[in-house]
């Protein structure tokens, strides 16, 4: 019975602070600020693909 509380215990720890970790991304917008750094480096290689230019 120990074992199975123990293992709740973790379990809601980890489920805890993956909520906290998810509303401080939300909260700060952090996807975005990523998103926005990372942007150059994308378009330098989308940049880089060849395309059928024939429609």
């Amino acid at each position: 019975m120990g074992i199975v509380l123990r293992v709740i215990g973790i379990l809601a720890g980890v489920f805890a602070a993956l909520f906290v970790l998810s509303f401080l991304v939300y909260f700060f917008n952090l996807d975005m600020k990523l998103t926005s750094a990372l942007a150059p480096f994308f378009e330098k290689h989308y940049d880089k693909i060849d395309r059928d230019k024939h429609l």
